[in-house]
């Protein structure tokens, strides 16, 4: 590549004095004829695609690499080679076994999931693939396709890589390609070959093609190309065109209804567009992951202090003679000459390592299990699956779930996302006179439409021009395709009573809806044949325009253009656009009438779209050709100088009149919305539609209510007012009824209307002060904001500055277009919607769904019970840990502080593994503390859960101290119980590891005791798994006490276990202990429960009790019990 800097040509076309970054290719890698620019032969990556992310011989390195960059996974890793290097207390094995089952776990889901990608990437790479050499089509494989070779694609066939269209089977140059697998557009769009290559059509005509292609070097932008071809003649200087996105079919799309095209790869592999766009986006982290590294870090300034103290306390105790050096256990010499600070330092790791299972190894794992296997609870979902689509919710990460649960802002687009985006002609107006479709019955006007001036009303002539050159407008000024002829059914339908019958396809409905509605209103578009636009006219005549020129539609003009000629020679300009953008560039029309139309069709929430046109000179023609071609050749800036040759070419303009489409409100959008309002979520609405518009949209979704106040900041307001004075008089509107509504019952519901152009000057601070405060002030204070006039970075930065405020809210973004992507990235949970605009919202979201009434399960229901069930597996996980490792720490005070284990290595390394792990990933998988329907009933029960409530501070005290009451119990239970007593019928008394393996027992009991006490649905897998794993417990004991497998006779634990449960005492005292260590815990329950209940804890008394149907084990799944292993 960086040999394309050399091969620039020796001309310089429009701004390209400074485009570097080019690369230049050589079609067919012909060297260009002599004289021309120097042949340098460069190196470009192969066409073999790499979505895997390790080989064979690197994946246990680099997966260990990546694995130890956790800080708990590292953590384990040094106290496990402390073990292995100094002598410590416990077996190196007590560490290590969990540490490798962890990372073994994880090790195999990473290879395998990598498997997967590798057999993917092999079956594409081996694709079969014709390439034109020799003059003839050879047959290889799509890995071994090089940049410049020349490709022959037929029909239905998915592009290799990155092609430009050299020549089509279309005498017109031209093919047709779907893009659905990149970006769910399923439409068919137009691609063109430039003139100087159309021609060549067979294997040995392309063969004899001499052409060089400059570019840019490949980036991911899908619907962004800018290069040039050069053309090379026998005797001429070389032909140079301009090539666009319409030039360049993207790999991955398909070839529609064109027999066969040949095209030159210009980026292969892993720099095609679609390569660069599967990268992965930056990593989410959710509150709840940020609570476990805070209480984590809790955790290890409580082990660092354990072992300080206990290191301190044994030299203490150790400085009696006798206590250091006893007559039982004589040091060496070795040891005695060690200096006291080595001989501490050792002490301490010693106790780090003793202790260092307060620290949950196991708990990342299980989190990581229950946010992978709890994902698929919404993909399985059937309530969220839709008919129309035939797809339902998709996970495309599962790291979230739990974030679901905590959003208290929902930013949501308008079109396609509450509304249909199925479009639907209403009206149109030409000149202040409407017209209605299908309004004329039998040649008589309906009694509704009696008001309105009907087309066939014979109207003079200047109306008359104006009324045919409107609809001549919409006819010429759009992207449509023509499908002529549709097999329906094995039968061809393409006439319909001798006229033809024509389907059209656009990438924009709103187009559809207009060239729909210009039929029913007597003018139907035919097609686009050979660069000839052909209508039929309500006369039935044919008319022919030559289309010279294309001004495509943007998002920043928000207008379209077309340029064409008259079959009498007469050029005209055609545009059609938003009002914003038309108004201001008209000279003349009826602008007062029309802008009235407009207006009071907003008001109704249709979508509106102005018409107007020019008469284009032959001078104005070649100056507009000029301009156009010049801004097109240009590789440096090309949108920009395109952008400047459109606002050169878009001006003085005749008004010729108004649309006005209906896009329908989605089934239950007003419903998902009054339920995220009474969940206590605020919901904003961003759209780039016009005020008007989008505010009766928001009437009608139940955003804004009738008695809801409108505070305007829109520039209408602020060219009336300084910014300055309308920002302080809202905030003075909203703080007054802030401090009323302190004394009184009824306080009105604000709702917010603000405009992309004021809201730009809000975030610039001037030197008046700092209007972010006071906009996130007057905003905070509104149940709904509606920001109208958007551009899709604004609403990123709507969202980005919410975000930031005082209080870090938890954001929401959904959307279903490319231009909500943006927002979607910056919100803390993205949703996409499976929309009509495309599918870059789904492909970059966390989570897709079809329809905007999915949302409402997906918060209220699957979100609730994502994080009640995550919270109580984090905070059970530290609680069963501080009971299991603070007897350990006040055994030390019995034993000298000699790191004497209390637990025989087995029960020390299974416990966090065996006996605890698998109760408390089934509940956080399948616990249920309310019922769905009281869930979907009741969405103020969100409000019980957001703000991480039930993992602040004071709860994780709580349980923490409750961990420490139970190990005190445990400890000093099993203490004083058996202090100077016999208890065996030979009066044998008990020995230090009878006496762990009690205070072990009680534990183990307890806490999986306590889970069974949290548990609020039962079934049987929650029975077969809780009392399964305490009946686990025993049988182990049992078997490494060598009394059911006699070869397990370990020496220190050989029936250790039996002889504790010979004894009556001790079963008196595992029962006495357990439920002591319960108590607390149940009689806080109970008076919470009845002095002062939550509104979850009131719906948890008044529900029915949940009857266990014996249904199979995908019960799991929330959606039903109907599905079935």
């Amino acid at each position: 590549m960086s040999h394309a800097q050399a091969n620039k040509p020796c001309h310089l076309c429009v701004g390209e004095e400074n485009w570097l970054d080019s690369r230049t290719v050589y079609i067919g890698q012909k060297e260009p004829p002599p004289g021309a620019a120097a042949y340098i032969p460069q190196r470009y990556p192969d066409n073999r695609i790499v979505s895997s992310k390790y080989t064979f011989w690197n994946f246990i390195p680099k997966n260990l690499f990546e694995q130890f960059r956790r800080i708990a996974n590292f953590y384990f890793l040094v106290i496990f080679l402390v073990q292995l290097i100094i002598d410590t207390p416990t077996s190196p094995v007590t560490s290590g076994l969990p540490l490798f089952f962890v990372i073994t776990v994880t090790a195999i889901k990473q290879g395998y999931e990598d498997w997967l990608r590798h057999k993917a990437d092999c079956s594409i790479n081996e694709c079969p693939v014709d390439v034109v050499q020799q003059g003839k089509a050879a047959r290889t494989q799509s890995h071994k396709l090089r940049v410049g070779d020349v490709v022959v694609v037929k029909e239905d066939e998915t592009f290799p890589c990155d092609l430009v269209l050299l020549s089509s089977s279309r005498e017109d140059g031209t093919c047709y390609v779907t893009t659905a697998s990149l970006d769910g557009e399923s439409s068919h769009k137009t691609y063109y070959a430039v003139p100087d290559t159309k021609a060549f059509r067979t294997d040995r005509e392309v063969e004899s093609l001499h052409a060089t292609i400059e570019c840019e070097q490949p980036q991911p932008d899908l619907y962004k190309f800018v290069g040039r071809i050069n053309v090379y003649k026998d005797t001429e200087e070389p032909v140079a065109r301009p090539l666009g996105s319409e030039n360049l079919l993207l790999r991955g799309a398909t070839l529609k209804n064109t027999h066969h095209i040949y095209a030159v790869a210009i980026y292969t592999g892993m720099e095609t567009k679609m390569a660069l766009n599967y990268q992965s986006k930056s990593q989410k982290r959710s509150a709840v992951e940020k609570s476990m590294n805070a209480f984590l870090i809790v955790y290890l300034c409580i082990l660092i202090s354990k072992a300080v103290i206990n290191t301190v306390l044994k030299y203490a105790w150790q400085w009696s003679p006798d206590r250091d050096e006893p007559w039982y256990n004589h040091r060496t010499e070795n040891e005695r000459q060690r200096p006291v600070v080595i001989r501490a330092f050792t002490d301490f790791l010693a106790f780090m390592v003793l202790f260092n299972y307060i620290i949950p190894v196991s708990m990342y794992v299980t989190v990581e299990m229950q946010k992978f296997l709890g994902s698929y609870f919404i993909t399985w979902d059937e309530e969220m699956f839709d008919e129309e689509l035939g797809e339902g919710a998709q996970v495309n990460t599962s790291d979230l779930n739990e974030e679901l649960g905590q959003v208290e802002y929902v930013f949501t687009d308008k079109t396609g996302t509450l509304t249909e985006n199925n479009m639907e002609f209403i009206e149109c107006c030409v000149d202040g006179n409407v017209y209605v479709p299908h309004a004329i019955c039998n040649g008589q006007i309906l009694s509704a439409a009696s008001s309105i001036d009907m087309i066939d009303s014979s109207p003079g002539g200047y109306r008359r021009e104006h009324e045919d050159l409107f609809f001549r407008a919409l006819c010429l000024c759009h992207t449509v395709q023509v499908k002529e002829e549709e097999t329906v059914d094995g039968i061809k339908r393409g006439f319909h009573q001798g006229r033809p019958t024509s389907f059209y396809i656009s990438s924009s409905p709103d187009e559809v809806a207009l060239v729909e509605g210009m039929k029913r209103l007597g003018y139907t578009y035919l097609r686009l044949k050979d660069n000839y636009m052909e209508i039929l006219n309500k006369d039935d005549e044919i008319e022919r325009f030559e289309l010279l020129h294309v001004l495509n539609f943007d998002s920043v003009r928000r207008r379209m253009s077309v340029i064409v000629k008259s079959s009498s020679g007469e050029y005209l300009l055609f545009c059609k656009g938003a009002d914003s953008s038309i108004f201001p560039r008209v000279v003349s029309g009826k602008v007062e009438q029309v802008k009235a139309r407009v207006e009071q069709n907003a008001v109704e929430g249709l979508r509106t779209l102005c018409v107007a046109f020019r008469r284009l000179s032959p001078d104005d023609y070649q100056e507009a050709c000029l301009l156009l071609t010049q801004a097109k050749l240009a590789l440096q800036d090309r949108e920009q100088r395109l952008a400047q040759a459109y606002d050169a070419i878009e001006r003085d303009f005749v008004l010729l009149g108004a649309t006005a489409v209906e896009d329908r409100l989605q089934e239950k959008a007003a419903d998902t919305i009054e339920s995220l309002h009474k969940a206590g979520m605020k919901v904003w609405v961003l759209t780039g539609d016009k005020m008007e518009t989008a505010a009766a949209t928001c009437y009608a979704s139940k955003l804004f209510r009738r008695s809801t106040q409108i505070l305007e900041l829109t520039k209408k307001r602020t060219e009336e007012q300084s910014l300055h004075d309308v920002m302080f008089e809202l905030s003075r509107t909203v703080l007054r009824q802030r401090s009323m509504s302190g004394l009184s019952v009824d306080c009105l519901d604000y709702g917010l209307i603000i405009d992309g152009a004021t809201l730009t000057a809000v975030l610039k601070s001037g030197p008046e002060g700092n209007y972010r405060e006071v906009f996130l002030e007057v905003s905070r204070n509104c149940s709904a904001v509606l920001c109208c006039r958007m551009a899709p970075l604004q609403k990123a930065q709507i969202v980005k500055l919410i975000k930031a405020s005082k209080e870090h809210p938890i954001t929401l973004a959904i959307g279903d277009g490319a231009n909500d992507v943006s927002m979607i990235l910056e919100a803390h949970v993205g949703i996409g919607i499976m929309g009509k605009e495309g599918r870059q919202a789904a492909r970059n979201s966390d989570y897709a769904i079809p329809k905007f009434k999915h949302l409402k399960k997906m918060l209220l229901v699957h979100g609730h019970y994502y994080y009640i069930r995550i919270a109580e597996l984090v905070q059970y996980f530290f609680y069963k840990n501080v009971c299991f490792i603070f007897p350990q720490f006040l055994f030390q005070f019995f034993c000298g502080f000699s790191q004497q284990p209390l637990y025989d290595t087995a029960y020390l390394t299974l416990y966090n593994i065996s006996f605890t792990s698998l109760p408390i990933l089934l509940y956080s998988l399948v616990e249920q503390h309310v019922s769905m329907d009281t869930l979907r009933r009741d969405p103020s029960l969100y409000k019980d859960i957001t703000k991480n409530s039930l993992l602040r501070w004071p709860v994780f005290l709580y349980w923490t101290c409750l961990g420490l009451f139970d190990a005190v119990v445990f400890f000093f239970g099993a203490y004083f119980l058996f202090d100077n007593t016999t208890f065996t019928s030979n009066g044998q008394m008990f020995g230090n590891w009878t006496f762990g393996t009690l205070v072990f027992t009680v534990l183990v009991f307890t806490v999986t005791i306590k889970l069974a006490l949290d548990t609020h649905h039962w079934t049987w897998i929650n029975h077969f798994v809780i009392w399964g794993s305490l009946l686990f417990y025993v049988i182990f004991s049992l078997l490494w006490g060598g009394i059911i497998w006699p070869f397990l006779n370990y020496q220190r634990m050989y029936y250790v276990f039996m002889q504790m449960l010979s004894s009556g005492p001790a079963w008196l005292s595992i029962i006495l202990l357990i439920t002591i260590s319960l108590l607390p815990d149940i009689i806080k329950k109970v008076l919470c429960r009845a002095m002062c209940p939550t509104p979850t804890e009131r719906a948890q008394s008044n529900r029915q009790c949940l009857t266990v149907e014996p249904s199979s084990i995908f019960m799991l799944s929330q959606s039903s019990s109907r599905m079935s292993f």
